[in-house]
């Protein structure tokens, strides 16, 4: 009867360990929780209640770290200083007598696993070994902590093994090439690692802003990619943007906020960008520039001066000045039979200049969403724009080729952009343009993002995830809808003209800038 006993013991024992592992699938997000969800609830970083939370958000992962102490027994904790001792020469009795400010005691990796396996079907646990200079305490640690996983068959419960000691990650890998490994330190390149059998990159953002050649690489060699501690919004975008595996964040909350808006939850994928992560003049592969005067009657003398056209501290600036400059069109006969353009022929001086930035010849879209986080000049008469205009414009001419205006702002109006569309039918020369308005809180010192989503059906105009116009394709003629083919975009900064120069121009303002984070176009997969 004994004998029966146990064997049904052992049974429902195997049982309940296969159940276990079958109902462990991570969750399909990229979010780890940074030694746990803890901030939200001000809960201690590395504690079981910050594993719990994560597991209640549902993060696909919940990264910690693990130290040994000096009579070999595995902790969880960040630093290798708890209250004023040294976790490496102390032993965890002496340790154990200070609790987290929740009142936990300081945990064990064997506790640690044990809560993050009890009701969990979908946070995988993010395993960080922290190394020392000794290489043998790390070997040793490593050997331990793999016992004590296969110990416990936590084995499904691991969604990754990272570390910044290499020696580490290597260790893991001669003893279980199965186990999915991450570098933390940022030193290797994508080949360095596939080469050494390590599964991803698990590098700080910065690394990947310096070295964006890897995220391709990476994808390309079938590494997966994570950043860490990634925390501000326009960080998490760009990485989301960009697809990457999964985001150490101490925000999950804000990172899945982030999920629902990116444009790739919506099936786009990121095909052309400028992130501005370089210094001097813009980039000639992606960029032109348009010269002298234009059009619109406008005040200012476009150039390719560092001084109106750079980018530095991962910005692009385009500034206007006050300035005298000699005009190069003065009494071109070409111009002068030009009604539109005659006035840039009449004129021997400027008094401003600026810049504007193209990307005609270079880069070109039929439909998708094009994203411009940016902040605005500021002062009457400033009259900021990101628009788009038709590849064949050359052929047909405005504004049979069309006219896309993402964002304009004229300074005299200061709480408010516009977006546009202009066509055949639809422009300002018949007052029949197609645009609205909205209200824009700060837009001198805040950055916004100023976007456009473009489709065979319609286009919206959008302003910080909000839609504002929505211009739609009437099924009609060309006349009403040219925007079935290529489209260039445009940076600039205007002075005074038509429309920004209604109220005159402010000369104590200048100079002034249009700072630009970031320029991505999108495409549907």
């Amino acid at each position: 009867m004994r004998f029966i006993f146990i064997i049904l013991v052992v049974t429902n024992l195997i049982s309940c360990n296969k159940t276990m592992k079958d109902n462990v699938s991570f969750a399909d997000n990229n979010v780890v929780a940074h030694r746990g969800a803890f901030k939200a609830n001000n809960l201690p970083e590395n504690s079981i209640a910050s594993l719990r939370h994560a597991i209640e958000l549902k993060c696909t992962g919940s990264e910690f770290d693990v130290h040994m102490t000096a009579d070999s027994v595995l902790v969880v904790f960040h630093d290798g200083h708890y209250n004023g001792l040294t976790i490496k020469e102390s032993t965890y009795e002496e340790l154990s007598k200070f609790r987290l400010s929740n009142g936990e005691n300081l945990p064990t990796l064997r506790n640690y696993l044990l809560a993050g396996m009890k009701n969990n079907s979908s946070t995988g646990l993010v395993l960080e070994i922290k190394p020392s200079k000794d290489k043998a305490y790390n070997l040793k640690m490593t050997d331990k902590v793999l016992a004590l996983v296969k110990e416990l068959n936590a084995e499904p419960y691991i969604h990754s093994y990272i570390s910044f000691g290499y020696d580490i990650l290597k260790k893991i890998v001669e003893i279980d090439s199965s186990a999915k490994t991450q570098y933390l330190n940022g030193s290797k390149s994508p080949k360095e690692l596939k080469n050494d059998g390590i599964s991803g990159l698990d590098y700080h953002l910065s690394i990947f802003k310096k070295n964006p050649q890897w995220i391709k690489e990476s994808k390309e060699l079938g590494l997966t990619l994570n950043a860490w501690t990634v925390n501000k919004q326009e960080d998490l975008d760009w990485l989301l943007d960009n697809e990457f595996d999964y985001i150490t964040t101490n925000e999950p909350e804000l990172l899945f906020e982030r999920i629902e808006k990116t444009p790739v939850n919506k099936g786009y994928r990121l095909v052309w960008s400028d992130e501005f992560n370089y210094k001097g003049k813009p980039d000639s592969t992606k960029w032109g520039y348009d010269y002298g005067f234009i059009a619109n009657r406008e005040e200012q003398y476009y150039t390719d001066s560092l001084k109106n056209a750079r980018v530095e501290d991962g910005h692009l600036i385009i500034e206007t000045h006050k300035e005298t400059i000699a005009n190069k069109d003065y009494n071109n006969p070409e111009l002068l039979n030009k009604s539109w353009i005659k006035y840039a022929a009449e004129r021997k001086t400027a008094k401003y200049t600026s810049a504007r930035l193209v990307t005609r010849d270079l880069a070109s879209w039929k439909y998708g969403r094009i994203e411009v986080r940016a902040k605005l000049p500021k002062g009457v008469g400033m009259w900021p724009a990101i628009w788009m205009l038709g590849e064949n414009r050359k052929n047909v001419g405005w504004p049979e080729s069309g006219e896309i205006d993402i964002m304009e702002h004229v300074g005299f109006n200061k709480d408010s952009i516009f977006g546009t569309v202009h066509t055949l039918a639809y422009n300002h020369t018949k007052n029949t343009q197609r645009g609205k308005s909205i209200f824009i809180d700060n837009p001198y010192d805040n950055f916004h993002v100023f976007a456009l989503e473009w489709t065979p059906e319609r286009m919206d105009f959008i302003l910080d995830d909000q839609v504002y116009n929505t211009f739609e394709n009437e099924k009609k003629t060309t006349a009403e809808w040219p925007f079935d083919q290529r489209f260039y975009l445009i940076l600039n900064v205007a002075v005074g003209g038509m429309l920004g120069g209604q109220k005159g121009i402010d000369d104590s303002v200048f100079p002034q800038q249009m700072v630009v984070d970031y320029v991505r176009v999108f495409q549907q997969k």
